[in-house]
């Protein structure tokens, strides 16, 4: 299908990004990697007035260290996440969940900043983000300010940005000496994932000590397992981990759509986070 008609800008820096932001008010949209806003321009799901092209502002990429947290700029792209070096030492979950995004075609194209922005929950990232405690960092009129994960996704493609503001920086503090895991079930490759499960876990005296455990395709926005996370504080082997993992599904409302049932859903997140914690820790 024709996309409708719209004027574009491609601005120079994150300022022209929010002057034309603001100028056009509701009527406009940010294009980063155009993974997420083409296909919706295509099927004539979005009639913006005005699209603006922010995927080349020099600012908005790179991967760079500030203390104890890793800053990633927003339009930094799934493959350089993957590779970089920084991440993948301190950050190797969000590597690690990159890397099954989609396709490579894909992966080259499309940024961190566009896949949390678009905030679909059934995306891989928004749900990596939540495990690993990320803040995200918005600029708008009144100058900047930052966001946890935990409060940026609203709803159902709906997040905390305002119209007129845009996502420069994710930042990720460090987790080295955690393990870590990101385990997904999508039957046909390169698909939707139909539930995905982040694992984060810190061990302490062969035991785990801390898990942090997001969820993909659970509800309207990306959620922590928390129930679950409670439950596998002391887990001490595949057994434990096994029951602790049965709480996984507690407070989620999976959708019922073509893919799966909601049952089916809450059955694949304790399964799946049972082998993402397993895998994470070694207990396997």
């Amino acid at each position: 299908m024709i996309p409708p008609t719209f004027d574009y800008t491609r601005p120079a820096s994150v300022d022209e990004a929010l002057r034309a932001l603001a100028d056009a008010g509701d009527d406009a949209k940010v294009l980063a990697g155009g993974q997420s806003l083409l296909p919706l321009l295509r099927l004539r799901l979005a009639f913006p007035e005005l699209v603006v092209d922010v995927g080349r502002i020099p600012e908005l990429r790179g991967v760079r260290e500030d203390g104890d947290t890793l800053v990633i700029g927003a339009m930094t792209t799934h493959h350089e996440v993957v590779h970089d070096p920084l991440v993948r030492r301190h950050a190797g979950l969000l590597a690690q969940a990159t890397a099954t995004v989609a396709d490579p075609a894909v992966r080259h194209r499309g940024t961190l900043g566009g896949s949390l922005a678009h905030a679909d929950p059934a995306g891989d990232l928004p749900a990596v983000a939540l495990a690993l405690d990320a803040e995200l960092v918005v600029a708008g009129p009144g100058g900047r300010r930052t966001v946890p994960a935990r409060e940026f996704f609203v709803d159902y493609l709906q997040s905390a940005l305002a119209p007129d503001e845009l996502l420069v920086e994710v930042r990720v503090p460090k987790r080295e000496a955690w393990g870590f895991h990101y385990e997904k079930f999508h039957p046909v490759a390169q698909s939707w994932a139909i539930v995905g499960v982040a694992a984060l876990v810190r061990r302490g005296d062969g035991r785990i000590a801390e898990a942090r455990i997001g969820l993909t395709n659970m509800g309207s926005t990306p959620l922590r397992a928390t129930a679950a996370e409670e439950a596998l504080s002391g887990a001490d082997g595949p057994g434990a981990v096994a029951r602790a993992a049965e709480a996984a599904a507690e407070g989620a409302r999976p959708a019922q759509d073509l893919a799966a049932s909601p049952e089916y859903r809450e059955h694949l997140a304790r399964v799946l986070t049972k082998r993402a914690v397993l895998a994470a820790t070694g207990m396997g």
